[in-house]
């Protein structure tokens, strides 16, 4: 077994589960759990007793998404009004978000075309990118206190087409242009999640599957699952997802100064705080979740 120091791995009951373990910073994604994350799916993949893959998240969330505060976040020390760092090219930005939101897809295309299904249990907050991988799971069962949303749009970011594949285009236009909140009864209305569980049995829930999927022959199992993932690529998925990459590099790029000078500089001289203050303090109180009603 692998040696990990941002995840958990715990073989059990026929299947794996694979827990993002940084709960102090709500599991937030740095590169070092990513990678070890992708390093737990092949080992699960390679290992014969593991039937299926149990995705959750430690502490009160499954993961706040991609951890802002790391020091090689490329979004800091811009210059205005067009938000490039000094001494930058605007080939260089461009550039430097297509290599980091390819591979982004790419990390979402590995598990995806995993040959044993990956059952997301989604615990909490499922924010930004850790909404993505959630709903990039083969299922996705919620707790009764899960959350999604991607509110990094309103700081001039990207959606996921996953989100699309899943929920729609309407609805997932409705949250994907505005970043707001939805809770685990309007991720099951549109379609993002397979079954709300309350809270405690969300794990017991997830490995119930496990073991009814271990009925099964493991080549079966394989078979049908590439019948929906490979197929859905055959029909379109994979170059949605390529050009998902290439335009998020262009939303990445899309800064200017009205609408995101103010926010990084209460990042600088704030914090994390004072910058989710005026990132989010216009779009509250959200239409979901508990944030969904003023304090």
């Amino acid at each position: 077994m692998g040696n990990y120091e941002n995840i958990l791995y715990e073989k059990q009951r026929k299947g794996v589960l694979i827990t993002l373990n940084r709960p102090e910073a709500l599991n937030a994604i740095t590169p070092q759990l990513e990678n070890e994350l992708h390093l737990a799916l092949d080992e699960a993949e390679a290992d014969p007793e593991v039937r299926a893959i149990v995705l959750t998240g430690a502490g009160r969330a499954f993961s706040a998404g991609y951890d802002m505060g790391v020091p090689d976040a490329p979004m800091r020390d811009f210059v205005w009004p067009y938000g490039v760092a000094p001494g930058q090219s605007v080939a260089e930005v461009l550039d430097l978000w297509r290599t980091n939101d390819n591979a982004g897809i790419n990390k979402l295309l590995h598990m995806w075309e995993l040959t044993k299904p990956v059952i997301g249990a989604i615990n909490g907050w499922a924010m930004g990118g850790a909404s993505w991988y959630a709903v990039a799971t083969h299922m996705t069962y919620a707790s009764d206190k899960a959350v999604f949303g991607q509110p990094e749009v309103r700081h001039i970011s990207n959606t996921s087409f996953f989100w699309v594949l899943n929920a729609g285009y309407k609805n997932a236009l409705r949250y994907s242009l505005t970043g707001d909140h939805i809770d685990a009864d309007e991720a099951l209305r549109i379609g993002i999640i397979n079954k709300i569980v309350p809270h405690d049995d969300l794990l017991e829930e997830c490995f119930q599957l496990v073991e009814r999927i271990a009925l099964v022959s493991p080549e079966t199992v394989k078979i049908n699952l590439h019948v929906a993932t490979m197929g859905l690529e055959m029909m379109g998925l994979a170059n949605a997802l390529k050009l998902n990459g290439e335009l998020s590099a262009a939303a990445h790029s899309s800064s200017s100064e009205p609408y995101r000078k103010e926010m990084f500089d209460a990042l600088t001289e704030q914090g994390m705080k004072g910058f989710l203050t005026v990132r989010d303090g216009p779009f509250q109180p959200e239409p979901f979740g508990p944030r969904s009603k003023k304090r």
